[in-house]
């Protein structure tokens, strides 16, 4: 799933723009719900702490896992995927539904919203009952289960943007664009975008209080 994201990370950057994608050494194989994100943070602050020198640092869960205490490790822009992922799509649609992959996944989702206060815009976290690693293998069966879910959410929440609520979907942004007539948003296109244009403007990870 590394080589994924990172494909579509260089695809979305500019030609010149150095993408390292790395995955920790620790921790669960997949994030999907509280455990996960709890056991997940040692790894992916050990990982940052081996690379001191990129611009900016781009965190590929939709959780946003660890995100603020990557950002207490430097003063380089830290982008979580799924924040980046609500800001556009909240730039360019009145509402927008999510669309992510185990149910369990959905509190941490919906609290996020809240907390990036976008909620009032997000008119529904809807999940797929994907487990993470089986969007790897991306078969018949699993990419139909994420179309009936945008298909409901076109339908039936009468969004105006979907939201991929998984790194492991990013691949799929432009066909389901495509095949359903809506702006598709993937985090991890906006995310390492938004990291150059911070890069670009000289803007740095607040240090005077919450992440000093």
């Amino acid at each position: 799933m590394t080589r994924k994201i990172e494909a579509v990370a260089r695809a979305a950057v500019h030609p010149e723009t150095e993408i390292i994608a790395t995955s920790s050494k620790d921790g669960p194989p997949s994030i999907q719900g509280f455990l996960d994100v709890s056991t997940c943070v040692p790894g992916l602050l050990a990982e940052v702490a081996r690379h001191p020198d990129v611009d900016a640092i781009v965190v590929a869960c939709f959780d946003d896992t660890g995100v603020d205490a990557v950002r207490c490790l430097t003063t380089a822009p830290v982008i979580g995927v799924g924040e980046a992922a609500y800001h556009a799509a909240a730039m360019i649609s009145p509402k927008f539904s999510v669309i992510t992959t185990m149910s369990r996944s959905l509190p941490g989702l919906e609290a996020n919203l809240m907390r990036y206060g976008l909620d009032r815009r997000c008119v529904r976290v809807r999940a797929t009952d994907v487990p993470v690693l089986k969007l790897e293998e991306m078969d018949p069966g699993t990419l139909d289960k994420i179309r009936a879910e945008v298909k409901c959410a076109i339908e039936q929440d009468r969004a105006e943007a979907i939201v991929l609520g998984c790194a492991g979907m990013s691949d799929l942004m432009t066909q389901l664009s495509r095949e359903f007539g809506v702006p598709v948003v993937d985090g991890v296109a906006c995310a390492v975008t938004f990291a150059e244009a911070l890069v670009k403007a000289n803007l740095s990870t607040s240090k005077s209080c919450s992440y000093a």
